[in-house]
């Protein structure tokens, strides 16, 4: 009787081992899993046409609003060649809520003080009108407008020194120096030889809200100075812009809180950040000279990322990244402010980015990548 053949293991196994070949096959063709459905409302924050693809978007939005280790987005706008390209708000916050600038504010009182120094008040290279400074021999009659704005007037003003109460913007807002904060932020010795060394100071705004004030009101007592910025400020800055919502605070003396205490909401600051994409443009009247806007975003001779007011998307000489510049546009520049507020600027890809909320410092990073992810949607030009 012949001898019944039975199929080898190989021969038996052949059939299972050229499915799943077929399988993963069909796997590699259908490249990564599916993204997940996005949440409910996130694609409504979103224009039908925002410049790129809408659901991309809609998810580098969202995830400013749902990612945990960025802290709380309230309101985040993108405009995109001058249109709202996406907008979004927190729960409780809506267009009508004005935010606190922080240092973000440094940036309005720059423009403030190019206005004035349009109309001739005021010279770039000259020592400013501050009486205490004027004084035979004293060595800060050598600081000029110049390197007060671009953050090298070797004033002692170290800004997050530690322990936190001894800090010269805490002690200057809410200690010794807040009834008067720049009598107090001027009164500071100087560490370094004038426009020798970078040092960021929050005390440097208020020293240029109160040389405006100097200026507009030279006799004037704490009423007059606060109405004679307001004034000003109204009608040479949130006026022409268009921006009613932008609320200056002052202190006792009636000095502009110039340093870190504006107010705006967000459809304002994109407002702001769009008369800087326009170099000062708005609706094509110059808000305060083009060249004046070009100074600001000149890398200053003792800082390659920060100008005048205005931090740069460079590689800083320190560890403080504030943007991106790895990854965005060397035009890329921004207004940037404690717990995270930043109006980003991008005139190459015709970009203006708004996020205001609270993030604490250890999770600012996190928060750069997150914006630096929308930015990297829109082409440049």
């Amino acid at each position: 009787m012949p001898r019944r053949a039975f199929p080898s293991f190989a021969s038996a196994m052949l059939p299972a081992l050229l499915l799943a070949v077929l399988l993963l096959a069909a796997c590699g063709d259908a490249g990564p899993p599916p993204e997940p459905p996005l949440p409910p409302g996130a694609l409504e924050a979103v224009r039908e046409a925002p410049g790129v693809q809408r659901e991309k978007l809609a998810r580098a939005v969202d995830a400013l609003f749902s990612r945990e280790d960025i802290g709380e987005t309230r309101a985040l706008l993108v405009l995109h060649k001058g249109e709202v390209a996406a907008e979004r708000y927190g729960e409780g916050y809506g267009p009508e809520t004005r935010f606190l600038g922080w240092s973000m504010s440094k940036t309005v009182t720059a423009v403030m003080m190019g206005a004035l120094v349009a109309e001739g008040r005021l010279r770039l290279d000259d020592s400013p009108p501050i009486p205490a400074w004027q004084r035979a021999g004293d060595p800060r009659g050598e600081i000029t407008l110049r390197q007060l704005l671009q953050m090298r007037s070797g004033l002692r003003h170290e800004e997050k020194a530690e322990p936190v109460y001894d800090s010269p913007e805490v002690r200057m807002l809410f200690l010794d120096g807040r009834d008067d904060m720049a009598a107090w932020a001027e009164a500071q010795p100087l560490e370094h030889e004038a426009g020798a060394v970078f040092a960021y100071s929050t005390p440097t705004g208020v020293i240029l809200a109160d040389i405006a004030a100097r200026v507009l009101a030279p006799h004037g007592g704490a009423d007059a100075r606060q109405r004679a910025v307001a004034e000003f400020f109204a009608s040479r800055v949130s006026g022409p812009l268009g921006a009613p919502s932008f609320t200056p605070e002052y202190d006792a003396a009636g000095t502009m809180t110039g340093g870190s205490m504006i107010w705006a909401n967000a459809r304002d600051w994109a407002k702001f950040g769009e008369m800087l994409r326009h170099k000062g443009s708005v609706k094509g009247a110059q808000l305060v000279p083009r060249a004046w806007i070009e100074f600001m975003l000149r890398p200053n001779p003792r800082a390659p990322d920060y100008g005048a007011m205005v931090w740069l998307n460079r590689d800083s000489e320190t560890d403080r990244d504030v943007l991106f510049a790895d990854e965005g546009p060397a035009d890329a520049f921004a207004a940037v402010g404690h717990l995270g507020q930043y109006v980003i600027v991008s005139p190459s890809q015709g970009l203006t980015i708004v996020r205001l909320g609270k993030t604490d410092q250890e999770q600012r990073e996190a928060l750069v990548d997150a914006l630096a992810e929308i930015a990297a949607l829109y082409p440049g030009r």
